[in-house]
């Protein structure tokens, strides 16, 4: 799929999220986020983190910064649940809709609920690290499904907004994501963030606080992460920023590609290849070729020079959007108002939501088990679900 087709995919996703609702209907539709499969209870805290050695070079001219959220496993799950969307990233996926013509507040997104608790006690353990990287112009909340989900299989994920690339809520104010960017130099910035996520987790497990503010973490955060285990994936861009990351800082010892498109234009990835554990995984044909290393180019080039363990994952219903949150909230809004059905399987295929979710977090888990764990598995030896082609 181009890239051209992959930002359309997404902008519809984000659209049909808030998409028009009669004049008649009198609530939001409210949405609920998939339960996490595994036995841990999850706990989540955000951090604002300052790069002094790095101007932003999309800012006003001060340092670098980031949010970031850490999800672990946590002693227990009392208290409400964290919010998915913070208000103001809500308010710009209404403005989105907006944009494509569809009025907003049709789909109370601002009011679901995550299954984390902010804050919650950490489960004493050392466990191995996850980073995720968003998409271009996505929030890193829309990976939700998937972090929660290896939480509660005994990782700490720690999910990364890339300033200026996504819509970010900070302490004191919000950041959009910024026009005419040379995409060359946003993956480099991606890079460099990743590498600079990965210096504050040091700081926080040799029992500093990274956050800019010295805000209070929970008790304990430092000492389960195991920065000798760490892993990374993420969807479109930020399946990318994976691939880019590795090439330039040896701590990630695995990463995962979410149907991310690897342009040589943009970065070296293509080129050289990983030589550490790597997993693809794709989605449909909207673009004429299933995205896998067989059809696309980028993708044939990375697995051509990658000398690592690699796997290709197909999952030949879904679509860009499938690797996201909205794969789940979409449909929710298409069974109590009728939505394009063209546009709709065109962002997130006509893949089933709870088979396509099912089988991400199955391979997700088996993967950085296998490479970040030593844990064995036969899952990729042969299909073990319904909608997902393994290719050779």
């Amino acid at each position: 799929m181009t890239n051209l087709k992959r930002r359309t995919a997404l902008a519809l996703c984000a659209g049909l999220l808030a998409v028009a609702a009669p004049a008649s209907a009198a609530e939001p539709i409210r949405l609920s986020l998939p339960p996490p499969a595994g036995p841990y209870p999850v706990g989540t805290t955000e951090l604002h983190l300052v790069d002094r050695s790095r101007i932003d070079p999309w800012g006003p001219g001060g340092p670098r910064e980031l949010m970031i959220s850490v999800w672990y496993p946590a002693r227990a799950a009392h208290g409400p649940a964290t919010r998915h969307l913070a208000p103001e990233v809500a308010a710009d996926y209404e403005r989105t809709a907006a944009v494509v013509g569809v009025r907003p507040g049709v789909a109370d997104f601002a009011g679901t609920r995550t299954h984390a608790r902010d804050g919650a006690s950490v489960l004493p353990g050392s466990r191995p690290v996850v980073l995720y990287s968003p998409g271009g112009g996505e929030s890193r909340a829309l990976g939700t499904t998937l972090a929660e989900d290896l939480v509660s299989h005994g990782f700490v994920v720690v999910t990364v907004d890339h300033t200026y690339a996504s819509p970010v809520r900070f302490p004191d104010r919000m950041e959009y994501p910024a026009h005419g960017v040379d995409m060359a130099r946003m993956m480099r910035e991606r890079a460099l963030d990743t590498g600079f996520v990965l210096d504050q987790l040091e700081v926080l497990h040799s029992g500093g606080n990274p956050d800019a503010a010295h805000r209070a973490l929970p008790a304990g955060l430092g000492r389960t992460l195991d920065l000798s285990r760490v892993g990374m994936f993420g969807h479109s861009m930020g399946g990318f920023t994976a691939a880019e990351a590795m090439l330039g800082d040896r701590r990630i010892d695995a990463g995962a590609n979410l149907d991310g498109s690897m342009d040589p234009a943009s970065g070296q990835a293509s080129a050289r290849g990983a030589d550490r554990p790597f997993l693809l995984m794709g989605g449909g044909t909207s673009a004429g070729a299933p995205h896998t290393h067989r059809h696309a180019a980028d993708w044939a080039a990375f697995w051509a020079n990658s000398t690592g363990w690699k796997r290709d994952v197909h999952l030949p219903t879904a679509e860009h959007g499938s690797f996201t949150d909205a794969q789940v909230l979409v449909p929710q809004i298409g069974r109590r108002i009728t939505l394009p059905s063209e546009e709709v399987a065109a962002a997130i295929g006509t893949i089933d939501p709870r088979r396509s979710v099912a089988a991400q977090r199955d391979y997700l888990a088996a993967f950085f088990a296998l490479h970040l764990r030593g844990w064995p598995t036969d899952l990729f030896d042969r299909p073990s679900h319904p909608d997902v082609r393994l290719v050779p």
